[in-house]
């Protein structure tokens, strides 16, 4: 049975918004870790998060998901292919990616002293 492009974007938008939101969730979690003084689990999601930067770089700066999504519609708003509001999409690596290189950082720090 054939899945019709509306069903194929439908899907791709579903996993693409919960695979950010799992590494939105482990961004988020690096300093809250940090803080709390468990450094090597804060030091395990940052390669966790590695993973997907290196993912992202080897992509062009775009998930891998957008261009099969973009196969489905004409639509090239921020978040067509993903289930954020607009602006956060469109915001999104400016604003996981300072929150990232600080836990990095701080995580860095704690290790260092």
């Amino acid at each position: 049975m054939s899945r019709s492009p509306e069903h194929r974007l439908l899907a791709i938008k579903l996993v693409h918004t919960l695979v950010w939101a799992f590494f939105a969730g482990c961004v988020v979690a690096i300093p809250v870790l940090a803080w709390q003084g468990r450094v090597v689990g804060a030091t395990v999601l940052c390669g966790v998060v590695l993973v997907e930067v290196a993912i992202l770089v080897v992509n062009g700066m775009r998930c891998p998901l957008t261009p099969i999504a973009a196969r489905y519609t004409d639509d090239r708003r921020s978040n067509f292919d993903i289930f954020l509001p607009a602006w956060l999409a469109q915001y999104n690596k400016e604003i996981f990616g300072s929150l990232y290189a600080v836990g990095l950082a701080w995580v860095a720090y704690l290790w260092i002293r």
